[in-house]
């Protein structure tokens, strides 16, 4: 990586991968706003990253890793590390979210950027790590094969575009992805001021899969 390329942090990669024009509210504009869900998940990470690294057995805990990568310009902070074994080591990384699974790669692509800044950290070949859901209590395990390993590095490259541009994409609007950002009013002002707000903003917050 040339040392002129900004350093991307990891969390902006699922930003990237769910809406560019957040992404770009976020990280070109320097937009942000709080809301129940963003509350929600920053104080689970902070419970998670309280916690001591400690020996179970054969397995190893280590919590709130920072991870880096100088070839590809990422950066972040791994919610938990699992490490097996002493000699033969075997790395499993594994991120907790707020939410619960989903069919999308969002936290996917988070999740293997993490992984792809261990294996340079640590010279190991890393191949499945997993997403911890709180609000179903459910562990999703993520094989990071080849399709994850080129959508991560699609995201990586379209982050860096539009911070290379430095210009925030226009609106597509999408009920469910709409209703959990914390920055709707921001991203579609015009509209929610529109004559007919009302229905609209009643037909963008109706329960959705998300």
């Amino acid at each position: 990586m040339q040392e002129d390329i900004q350093t991307i942090a990891i969390s902006a990669l699922q930003h990237v991968a769910y809406c560019p024009r957040q992404f770009a509210l976020i990280h070109v504009e320097q937009a942000w706003e709080e809301n129940y869900f963003t509350a929600q998940g920053q104080a689970l990470h902070e419970r998670v990253d309280a916690g001591a690294p400690e020996q179970r057995g054969n397995v190893r805990y280590e919590r709130s890793v920072a991870v880096y990568s100088q070839m590809l310009g990422i950066s972040g902070k791994l919610d938990l590390l699992e490490i097996e074994g002493k000699t033969d080591k075997r790395y499993f990384p594994v991120e907790y979210k707020r939410g619960k699974p989903k069919t999308e790669d969002w936290d996917r692509i988070q999740l293997c950027a993490q992984a792809l800044c261990l294996e340079e950290m640590r010279g190991v070949q890393i191949d499945e790590g997993a997403l911890w859901y709180w609000q179903e209590r459910k562990r999703e395990r993520v094989l990071i094969d080849r399709v994850l390993r080129e959508l991560t590095l699609q995201a990586i490259v379209q982050a860096r575009e539009i911070l290379a541009r430095g210009i925030t994409p226009a609106p597509t609007p999408h009920k469910s992805r709409c209703k959990a950002c914390s920055l709707v009013e921001l991203c579609l002002p015009d509209a929610l001021r529109k004559d007919h707000s009302t229905s609209y903003v009643q037909q963008l917050f109706a329960s959705a899969d998300i």
